[in-house]
């Protein structure tokens, strides 16, 4: 079974920008759809974005012309490039890995926007 470490989080300026990584354990990563999941005080975990083994990315529409998601199949690795940060991008963010109704969970990064 694949296994995630996210790292990249910290403190950042509003306007300001953070790159995310997930390293997966495996060379399977490249079958795995992956994704960035969020989760703020009090909220539910939420989708950021996410994309398939063949590089088909969605996003949701609260982050959508300012975060990118990656993947380099050849680092097993996967990026989330958030750009224009905003106080409510505040959360803890996790990456995950799904493949055949199977799902792996990172131990997620805090991201905090604040001034």
């Amino acid at each position: 079974q694949v296994q995630l470490v996210e790292s990249g989080g910290g403190l950042v300026q509003p306007g300001g920008s953070l790159r995310l990584s997930c390293a997966a354990s495996r060379s399977s990563f490249i079958l795995y759809t992956m994704g960035w999941y969020r989760q703020a005080p009090g909220k539910q975990r939420e989708l950021v974005a996410r994309i398939t083994s063949d590089s088909i990315t969605n996003y949701a529409d609260s982050v959508k012309g300012r975060f990118t998601i990656s993947r380099d199949n050849a680092k097993t690795t996967v990026y989330l490039q958030m750009n224009s940060l905003k106080p409510e991008d505040t959360a803890v963010y996790y990456c995950n890995a799904a493949r055949l109704g199977n799902e792996v969970w990172g131990q997620g990064t805090q991201v905090t926007v604040s001034t």
